[in-house]
């Protein structure tokens, strides 16, 4: 039976980097929001002697995502699913990026686990923004509310996300995109313990400042960060592609419930080691 990996955000970016790095063995399932931008990858995939399918699918509706755990079920066994859909402070408003980011995450952990066997691994993408949230925003209590009442979930998060109003929408954007990056991180860890009695291995990825279409949108606001990296300078998409499918291989079967943090070092720099005195 053929072993399938699919990469939600695989159209361009880290998705399709990280889909150039998997064994050629593998079915390729790339899946995102835009059919004709799934096309490419699908041909640049073939080009490379891959066999690839695209999917479109919004992570952010439970019914698509279900319909792309199907799809992708019908084609062999689901080996890795890599979450890399998402959307950052630029590109929507905070409820959207809330539900895309946070619940898209819920929804593909568990769709995908009721399709996937022992030696499966999910890598959900966070950010390294996910790090640099006041404690007191931080709640294990609301973020629980994702699996029992998404609504409530949202309403809470958007609450806390436009305590940053006062500085404007994209600050609120801001808030909206590292809390749903923290929560990112959080339910990784928590499915990993879940669905580890499974066999299915669970972890997250927290990348810094790429050097992407999304990440260069973020540039203006969030090119603060790159003096803190040790290499002051942004990454690239092939280092995050290699990194995403290194953590998604499956001989890196003791590798979970953590998350991954490559952002060139500059959550470290900022909190310590460059931090202006």
């Amino acid at each position: 039976m053929a072993e399938v990996c699919v990469i939600t955000g695989g159209g361009s970016g880290m998705g399709l980097a990280a889909a150039k790095f998997m064994p050629k063995t593998k079915t390729i399932i790339v899946a995102g929001r835009t059919e004709k931008k799934l096309e490419g990858a699908v041909k640049e995939l073939k080009e490379l002697g891959y066999k690839a399918f695209a999917k479109v699918c919004d992570t952010s509706n439970r019914e698509s995502v279900r319909e792309l755990a199907e799809y992708a079920a019908k084609h062999g066994e689901v080996k890795n699913v890599i979450n890399s859909a998402g959307l950052s402070p630029a590109m929507s408003d905070p409820e959207t990026i809330l539900r895309v980011n946070a619940l898209g995450t819920v929804y593909m952990n568990q769709e995908f686990s009721k399709v996937m066997k022992k030696g499966s691994v999910i890598v959900d993408i966070a950010s390294n923004s996910a790090y640099i949230l006041p404690n007191f925003l931080i709640s294990t209590k609301v973020y629980k509310l994702a699996d029992t009442d998404e609504e409530l979930f949202v309403k809470k998060l958007l609450k806390k996300s436009n305590l940053a109003k006062s500085k404007g929408a994209y600050a609120v954007s801001g808030f909206a995109y590292s809390l749903s990056k923290n929560f990112v991180t959080w339910y990784a860890k928590k499915c990993a313990f879940e669905y580890g009695k499974n066999g299915i291995r669970v972890v997250s990825l927290s990348p810094g400042l790429i050097s992407t279409d999304m990440g260069n949108l973020e540039a203006k606001d969030g090119g603060m960060l790159i003096p803190f990296s040790a290499e002051e300078r942004m990454g690239t998409p092939e280092e995050l592609g290699f990194a995403i499918a290194t953590v998604a291989d499956e001989r890196n079967g003791y590798l979970a419930g953590v998350d991954v943090l490559v952002d060139g070092g500059s959550t470290n720099g900022m909190k310590e080691f460059k931090r202006k005195k």
